[in-house]
């Protein structure tokens, strides 16, 4: 499987059907699942781990971090 990150984050970051509220909120919901799933000790999906990638990239390209 491969992840084109970087392309994913771009495009997400350009899209103004998408806002940096909603892009912010993601990224939370996504650390908040990723918490829940780290506590209780499950293994996480690589799924995830590129999701909150993505999110982080594109919140940067947005200038928000």
């Amino acid at each position: 499987m491969k992840v084109d990150v970087k392309g994913m984050s771009e495009r997400l970051a350009r899209d103004p059907s998408v806002s940096d509220y909603e892009v912010w909120r993601a990224l939370k919901t996504l650390d908040n699942e990723l918490y829940q799933i780290e506590t209780h000790r499950r293994p996480i999906p690589i799924d995830l781990v590129f999701a909150r990638a993505i999110l982080r990239r594109a919140q940067e390209a947005r200038g928000w971090a």
